[in-house]
């Protein structure tokens, strides 16, 4: 029986893929906490200076999601992608499915992308 350490490192794509997943949803939620945690979004009604550290480091993490997503996503389509013609090779009635399974590969980018912009929008 394999491990998941053993399967992961036969299929390095997959890695690469998991780790730009989970290194954009870790400097999501980074920013996030700190833009919470910061004066500027806990008063509300006051108008407050947002330090310059904490709108350095929400830009940071808004396009260190934005570019890891895509890049997950790039990788995954390619791997789909390439998967996807060699199935439509010897069955073309499947075109159909193949476009599901593609589009949901490019959603990952267009997750990151919705995080930026939600990082973006609470920086005022």
């Amino acid at each position: 029986m394999t491990t998941l350490f053993h399967r992961l490192s036969e299929r390095p794509g997959l890695t690469i893929l998991g780790v730009g997943i989970v290194g954009a949803a870790a400097v999501s939620l980074f920013a996030t906490w700190l833009l919470l945690s910061s004066q500027a979004a806990l008063a509300a009604e006051e108008v407050v200076m947002v330090a310059p550290d904490v709108i350095r480091w929400g830009f940071a993490s808004a396009a260190v999601a934005a570019a890891l997503s895509a890049l997950a996503a790039g990788y995954a389509v390619a791997q789909v992608g390439s998967a996807a013609v060699g199935a439509l090779t010897e069955k073309p009635e499947l075109m159909g499915r193949v476009l599901v399974v593609v589009g949901l590969a490019e959603g990952i980018a267009i997750y990151g992308l919705i995080i930026a912009i939600l990082i973006l929008n609470r920086l005022g």
